[in-house]
């Protein structure tokens, strides 16, 4: 599932909403290099990034905008690659506009949870609680609607949320809430959209004289 084998063409083809939201996030990059610097404070939060600062307290339409600022080329480059690779599936398996509502509504809930649970004062931005939101969904997939959900991709699901969730404590600088909130939103919100996923019927087995297919 998690294999992209596809020319640039396919893959537009499949894939249009995380295409634009790749697209989305690298420009408003590239625009913040120009006004800039990705990585400046007045920039960031010009821009639309979230934060906690004395005595101001952060509009509600940055908790959207924050999804898609990014502190740094390899902060952007980490999470455009997530979106690319592990994210396209789940485009197909939901449906276009479920899926980016779906998209929205886990980087929403990660920065919920980084501005409920930052215990001092912060500035905050990345798709990342999006992105942990994703690996979520494919977890339930994997636990609930094995149906949708193959083993190989369950065991590589597996092993990117254990890796996912070491990185976000060990590494520094990295908002772990956000992931969490992110995560937690997937799970829940997959729950709900996961009954919208037709079942897929099992597969006919061969019978005894009926040979089964390479």
């Amino acid at each position: 599932m998690f294999d992209r084998r596809e020319s640039l063409k396919e893959y537009m083809r499949r894939y249009p909403v995380t295409l634009a939201l790749i697209l989305v996030q690298l420009g408003v990059w590239f625009a913040m290099e120009w006004a800039g610097s990705s990585e400046d404070q007045r920039t960031l939060l010009a821009f639309g990034a979230m934060f906690d600062l004395p005595g101001i307290q952060p509009e509600p339409w940055r908790y959207v905008t924050a999804i898609f600022i990014h502190i740094g080329f390899q902060h952007l480059l980490f999470n455009s690659f997530a979106l690319y690779v592990f994210a396209a599936p789940l485009e197909r398996l939901l449906g276009k506009w479920k899926y980016l509502l779906f998209y929205l509504l886990c980087g929403i809930a990660g920065n919920l949870a980084s501005a409920w649970l930052h215990g001092d004062y912060y500035i905050g931005a990345g798709a990342s609680g999006a992105i942990y939101g994703v690996y979520a969904a494919f977890l339930y997939l994997s636990v609930f609607r094995r149906d949708l959900i193959d083993y190989a991709t369950k065991q590589t699901v597996r092993t990117i949320v254990i890796v996912g969730f070491i990185y976000s404590i060990v590494v520094p600088r990295v908002d772990m809430y956000a992931h969490g909130g992110g995560f937690v939103g997937g799970l829940l919100i997959c729950a709900l959209m996961s009954l919208l996923v037709r079942r897929r019927p099992p597969r006919p087995q061969p019978g005894p004289e009926e040979p089964a297919g390479e």
